[in-house]
């Protein structure tokens, strides 16, 4: 861990075992948007959390796409959007939305999701300057042209471009060529291992 100083809250996601993600692969970006209002909910719900951590599989998983990438597309970087979600904040988020449309789209803090064991990230890919690929929707985009399942029929109706599915295949064979797995709804989100798993070997994070 660098010497900069961290919250109670971060600290206690390394002390149950989360790794900080920049600390460990330096040359991969970092834009928590949860920590800005630049996200679905409009407000602010990483307040006490500024640095993005994961589980140490899934932060190596994590390390060897970025280098997949950076040796064939020198140049590029991932770029981290959310990672490790504690649980406090995962109920946070869950009343922020709840009783709006939006709650379809938040687990309920009940029913653990891989976020809150520090195995899913969600991510895309950026130029040398940080600025994001076009991969054709916002990171937390709820409608169909988000969706991985039909990219071809998503162009053929306008929704999509051949660059964007372009970019967007980039992203995911250099995620699972790294042992990611996709999730047909949201082009931006992988998991390290299947929540079965997860629930079975390791802990959340609260």
């Amino acid at each position: 861990m660098s010497a900069q100083k961290i919250s109670p809250l971060e600290q206690s996601m390394v002390d149950q075992g989360m790794l900080h993600v920049q600390d460990s692969i330096p040359s991969i970006w970092v834009e928590l948007k949860y920590a800005t209002t630049d996200n679905f909910t409009g407000v602010v719900l990483y307040d006490r959390m500024l640095n993005a951590y994961l589980h140490p599989l899934a932060l190596q998983k994590l390390r060897k796409a970025q280098t997949i990438l950076q040796k064939s597309h020198p140049g590029l970087s991932l770029l981290v959007y959310d990672a490790v979600r504690p649980l406090s904040i995962q109920q946070k988020m869950f009343d922020v939305v709840k009783g709006t449309p939006q709650q379809a789209y938040v687990a309920n803090p009940s029913k653990t999701g891989l976020h809150n064991y520090g195995m899913a990230v969600d991510l895309t890919i950026c130029d040398e300057k940080g600025f994001p690929l076009d991969m054709g929707t916002p990171f937390d985009y709820f409608g169909k042209a988000a969706a991985i399942r039909d990219e071809e029929g998503l162009v053929e109706d306008g929704l999509l471009t051949p660059k964007q599915v372009a970019n967007r295949r980039l992203l995911r064979k250099v995620m699972t060529d790294a042992g990611f797995y996709v999730i047909q709804g949201e082009w931006w989100h992988f998991n390290a291992v299947t929540l079965e798993n997860a629930r079975k070997n390791y802990q959340v994070i609260e």
